[in-house]
């Protein structure tokens, strides 16, 4: 997308229309971007479902045949084409040579995740030795905070935004009472401003600068996953760092959306699912984060076999030969058929880099809320029609792809009827519809396809 101004998609869009003497709302626009887009073979390396596929379709309203409308990578990402073939390949080898799979073949068992972490560090701005890919992501939150929180009795609480995600808030609040402390005293909840739905920079670092020195962890997500609020991860990771607080990130909506720094921007700790924008399945194997400046002085506090050392590892002489950083907490050796449709997906990430696909994120999500915004904006002359309220951020520095598109309107039934056109998204009550185009895999025209069923869907729901 280098050839268009991707920082600002409404000039974008009517210098587009402009040029096509059409209105930026209509589909040639659309049809245009996608022609100029630089990454758009990329979907080619995903399955993408038919529309007669999904359970909820009715085809009475909609043609089967087409591909349905995917705008919810934000809660799993689809299948890349070479997953089967790697997970048959791995299937093949089991059936052929048994236990020597461990050691043979393209990926051998015993270290075929190690073989694809440098390209996850790709994706969250890391050093390949500061990534270890193992179990799944609240698992490594635990992992990670036995290790970085360490209570006293004058700076023993954890700060995180209020209506985090529920596994953030729950492993918080345990890892609290494990250690003797009531979370009731210990977590410090940050809401936004009343009337205001996203939180404000300022108010994130206020209360860090006021609070730090009873603050052990700072914890926030990358992106919020209820807003799709994009923290300013480097402002809050420089200020609790300032105030002596560890500062983590739950980088799940984050990993594979937005364009992470965690080494650049000093980040203590971090982990992440890799099921949602990154693509490995449902359940699939997580990845987590320690900066190589404490690859010597933070240890892990529970020990696996996994942690030893891979050339002295299988000597088996339970003298613990602890890797340094990350790996050390690795507990267990991870499932092959887990690692395989991760690399699937990583290679393709590796076909581009995390700046392009932002590049391209900024102006496709751009896309969606001029849509949005041109035909849902509350009209005061017309206060029957239904309206959207977006409660994501308006500036694109503070989100990723996702917009939560907040109706006037019930949304269950709406949200029925745009699955029975062949759209896929998802709700979260009480009035939230969540919409992310993936710049991996979605077009520009699956945007307008969308608005175009959202219209119908919103005509149908109302009578």
């Amino acid at each position: 997308m280098d050839k268009f101004d991707t920082s600002n998609p409404r000039e974008t869009l009517e210098r587009v229309a402009a040029a096509l003497g059409c209105r930026p709302t209509a589909p040639q626009v659309a049809a245009y971007l996608d022609e100029h887009d630089e990454l758009r073979h990329l979907r080619e390396s995903f399955l993408l479902p038919k529309v007669a596929d999904l359970p909820p379709s009715d085809l009475s309203l909609v043609d089967g045949s087409q591909d349905c409308i995917y705008l919810v990578g934000n809660s799993l990402g689809l299948q890349p084409k070479m997953a089967r073939a790697y997970l048959s390949e791995e299937l093949e080898k089991w059936a052929k040579m048994g236990v020597h799979g461990h050691t043979e073949g393209s990926r051998p068992w015993a270290w075929a995740e190690n073989n694809i972490e440098e390209m996850m560090a790709n994706v969250v701005g890391a050093k390949p030795e500061e990534v270890a890919l193992m179990n799944g992501l609240t698992v490594n939150l635990h992992l990670l905070l036995l290790s970085f929180y360490q209570p006293t009795a004058a700076r023993h609480r954890i700060l995180l935004e209020d209506k985090a995600f529920p596994s953030d808030h729950y492993a918080v609040e345990s890892q609290i009472r494990l250690r003797g402390f009531d979370p009731q005293q210990s977590m410090l909840l940050l809401s936004p401003r009343p009337g205001e739905d996203t939180l404000r920079t300022e108010d994130i670092l206020e209360v860090i600068e006021k609070e730090g020195d009873t603050i052990a962890v700072v914890m926030f997500s990358g992106v919020q996953y209820y807003t799709g609020q994009l923290f300013n991860m480097a402002a809050i990771t420089e200020a609790g760092q300032r105030k002596g607080c560890y500062v983590g990130f739950d980088c799940a909506h984050a990993a594979g959306n937005a364009e992470l720094k965690l080494h650049d921007w000093g980040v203590d700790f971090a982990c992440w699912c890799s099921y949602k924008y990154i693509n490995s399945g449902a359940g699939g194997l997580a990845g987590a984060f320690v900066h190589e400046k404490h690859k010597h002085t933070i240890k892990p506090a529970l020990l696996g076999w996994w942690g030893h050392d891979l050339k002295t590892r299988f000597h088996m002489t339970n003298v613990l030969e602890l890797q340094s950083g990350v790996s050390g907490f690795r507990l267990s050796n991870q499932p092959i058929l887990l690692v395989c449709p991760l690399q699937a997906s990583l290679e393709v990430f590796n076909m581009t880099n995390m700046q392009a696909l932002r590049r391209k994120s900024l102006l496709l999500t751009g896309y969606l809320e001029y849509l949005v915004q041109h035909y849902y904006t509350k009209d005061p002359a017309r206060p029957d029609k239904p309206h959207v309220h977006i409660i994501t951020p308006s500036d694109p520095q503070q989100r990723g792809c996702q917009l939560s598109l907040s109706f006037s309107v019930p949304i269950r039934r709406l949200f029925q009827e745009l699955e029975k056109r062949g759209v896929s998204l998802d709700m979260r009550e009480p009035s939230v519809l969540r919409v992310a185009p993936v710049p991996l895999y979605n077009s520009f025209t699956d945007v307008h396809r969308f608005i175009q069923a959202l219209g119908e869907a919103l005509t149908t729901s109302s009578q």
